[in-house]
């Protein structure tokens, strides 16, 4: 076991940020995931199953983190309506730790772990049914190239939930997510409405410090408008990221878009069966605010907020400069998040916009599985194409472009076809009716053996998408 690094930093801030809370006890404790790879990134890998469940369900402390977990506090827009009542209602922030292969600091925190002052006269718990769709949701974004939490474990805890969505009672359980920070546009956003100018300014140079040291210079005035530029850049190549795999999150509120750009906290999401801009996940979201197609537009409302906020520890122009950064950077994150995922070479500018465009319009205008095209032309291998289920769609005029346009970008080094996983007809998906289909063995057989396989499935994608 190489041994882990705990960190404080977050307690650090002091008074005004978090609750300090204890977790809920459990009747049961069944592990039913744990992620090894992330936990090797952390040096949690060699931990028993009993340390495991004693830290991830019992929540025994991590040594040298913190002396108790962390409720943290915020506010947000929720549906673009500002909600100043809520915070970590059902979850906290349990530990920090350095990554060893990079030195980043990450979070371990939680959902399901039970009432906090911010529970709002909820139970605090989470359905083992959500848990296994974070579980899910976490691992193909993972594999699709998307810079996402990682789902680090998942323990039944043996309560019977009542639920308006789900039959109930329902399945309870309590989840570990490993996350690059869980500072949010609404943990700025909460000090901006109390006018708390101070904190608002120790939030800042904690921020900078802890998720952009690069940025850091002390005495620097400008450092505002430095953050709020570098979590513009970041958060749209997350978004970009979400398009090119057909995702929809469901809920971009601003509690829910992390200052580092990783995507995260993920409840009512879905992917594109075929593409739609307007196909939502929510079914609570009636106007499509969320829709996938909006995102992106989305994601620049929600920085605009950040923006509003950090205004008076900035300069205009400086600030509405770096705001400004967005859209270019999203631009280009789309160019190569779509180049990425065909294993395609770059031509430059001109040439990758072009084949992106034509990209979209053909999957517009074919409506073919969205996933099926990538995993189709993956290095622009037109034979392998050609034997696709999906192959009448790329035999008529229609795609005779795009096929020149693929063909001139050539095979990227890293396309990785000879990997396993091309030797499928069919990419691995995880549409609501396959979520559904691996959930109905658990719920009436407690049979995992379905999930668990797909689990390996979508590691053999991000095996191709990570060159491994």
């Amino acid at each position: 076991m190489t041994p882990f690094k705990p960190r404080t930093t977050h307690a650090e801030l002091g008074e005004g940020y978090f609750d300090k809370v204890r977790a809920a006890t459990f009747p049961q404790h069944i592990l039913r995931y744990r992620n090894q790879r992330a936990a090797a990134s952390v040096g949690l890998d060699g931990l028993t199953d009993e340390e495991w469940i004693a830290h991830f369900g019992r929540f025994e402390l991590l040594e040298g983190s913190f002396a108790e977990p962390l409720a943290l506090r915020y506010h947000g827009h929720q549906f673009q309506t500002y909600n100043p009542d809520i915070g970590d209602g059902r979850g906290f922030l349990f530990a920090q730790l350095e990554d060893l292969n990079d030195g980043r600091l990450m979070d371990l925190g939680t959902k399901g772990s039970g009432r906090t002052p911010w529970s709002r006269g909820g139970d605090g718990r989470l359905t083992l049914k959500g848990g296994v769709r974070e579980v899910l949701a976490t691992a193909m974004l993972e594999a699709l190239g998307v810079n996402t939490s990682k789902s680090l474990s998942l323990i039944e805890t043996g309560e019977e939930l009542q639920r308006g969505d789900e039959p109930s009672p329902t399945r309870s359980s309590v989840l570990v997510r490993l996350s690059h920070g869980h500072t949010r546009i609404g943990t700025f956003q909460r000090l901006s409405y109390l006018k708390e100018d101070e904190r608002l300014g120790r939030l800042l140079d904690y921020s900078v410090k802890a998720y952009y040291p690069e940025l850091w210079v002390d005495g620097d005035n400008g450092r505002a408008a430095k953050f709020l530029g570098a979590v513009s850049e970041a958060v749209a190549e997350t978004g970009a990221r979400w398009i090119a795999a057909g995702f929809v999150h469901g809920v971009l509120n601003t509690d829910n878009i992390n200052i580092t750009g990783e995507s995260f906290d993920y409840g009512p999401w879905r992917f594109l069966p075929t593409y739609d801009p307007n196909f939502t996940a929510a079914y609570f979201d009636e106007w499509g605010l969320y829709a996938f197609g909006k995102q992106p537009d989305v994601l620049a409302w929600n920085l605009t907020r950040l923006a509003e906020v950090l205004l008076p520890l900035g300069e205009h122009t400086e600030m509405e400069a770096a705001l400004n950064r967005y859209w270019p950077a999203f631009q280009r994150s789309i160019w190569a998040a779509i180049l990425d995922r065909l294993g395609l070479e770059p031509l430059g500018l001109e040439q990758d916009s072009t084949l992106v465009a034509e990209v979209f319009s053909f999957l517009h205008q074919s409506q073919m599985g969205y996933e099926q095209f990538f995993f189709d032309w993956r290095g622009g291998d037109e034979t392998r194409a050609l034997r696709s289920p999906a192959a009448e769609h790329y035999r008529g005029e229609g795609f005779a472009a795009l096929k020149g346009m693929i063909a001139a970008h050539g095979r990227a080094a890293d396309a990785n076809l000879d990997h396993p996983y091309f030797k499928r007809d069919t990419p691995r998906t995880m549409l609501i009716d396959e979520m559904e289909a691996l959930w109905a063995p658990i719920a009436e057989a407690d049979d995992w053996r379905p999930i668990y396989a797909a689990l390996g499935e979508i590691e053999e994608m991000r095996e191709v998408y990570a060159g491994e």
